[in-house]
């Protein structure tokens, strides 16, 4: 199985990760001067190009949004939770990890992917039922940084919970109504970050499983904010306190 990865941003960061795993990279013939230096990256690392019209290009990215430039690249390819964790004890670091439960807009996963990539994540953990999964929009909105980030799938989140609590984790679930700030809490620690599906938020047995619920203190009008936007505060929390 193949996917397109359309964007310079992606397309980049594919051929950075790996591009043993590109087909082809396809570009619109007019933009060969402005992205010279990112097909000579590509002839540098021995994968193939091919020149096209903006209308071919438009049909093979699926898309008018590819700034000249796409890839038919290997379906992607997901982690196993070991994986995660054996990452998280090489590196030294307390552990990391987010779980999305129930993300279902390509372009909130996209933005939550290219934060948490941003902020260290060890990896990210989502259903593989009733959520989106990685697809070329997502891999555009991320910027690439799916490329360089473990993310797994796995059937059961709250037993998947259950199971990282057995290895020493602490899980902090993010819930508008609960009563503890998120500014209160101790995030130093090897660490697990739940954050909800748009609208529902996170389903009542995965708050179960979690060892604390936080809420993200709001001081205007609005009562809410965006998934994407929420779990970057609350990431960024966690860096920030490390730091």
């Amino acid at each position: 199985m193949s996917r397109v990865v359309s964007g310079v941003n992606p397309v980049r960061e594919a051929l950075a990760a790996r591009p043993d795993q590109i087909e082809v990279v396809c570009y619109a013939s007019k933009d060969q001067s402005r992205l010279s230096k990112l097909l000579e990256s590509c002839k540098k690392a021995r994968v193939k190009v091919s020149a096209c019209d903006k209308k071919q290009l438009d049909r093979f990215a699926g898309s008018h949004n590819h700034q000249g430039i796409a890839a038919i690249i290997s379906d992607f390819s997901y982690s196993e939770i070991d994986d995660i964790l054996n990452f998280c004890k090489k590196s030294g670091e307390k552990a990391f990890i987010l779980v999305l439960d129930g993300i279902q807009d390509p372009h909130n996963l996209g933005a939550i992917i290219r934060s948490a990539e941003s902020a260290g994540i060890h990896g990210i953990i989502i259903p593989t039922d009733r959520a989106v999964h990685v697809t070329s929009t997502v891999e555009k909105v991320s910027a690439g940084a799916v490329e360089h980030i473990k993310i797994a799938k796995v059937t059961n989140i709250a037993r998947t919970l259950e199971d990282l609590k057995k290895e020493g984790l602490w899980i902090i679930g993010a819930e508008g109504g609960s009563r503890t700030c998120l500014y209160d809490v101790d995030l130093t620690v090897h660490v697990v970050i739940v954050v909800g599906s748009e609208g529902k938020g996170v389903r009542p047995l995965v708050q179960k499983k979690c060892d604390i619920m936080v809420n993200i203190p709001m001081a205007g009008k609005i009562n809410s904010l965006n998934v994407s936007v929420s779990s970057a505060i609350i990431m960024y929390e966690a860096v920030r306190q490390r730091l």
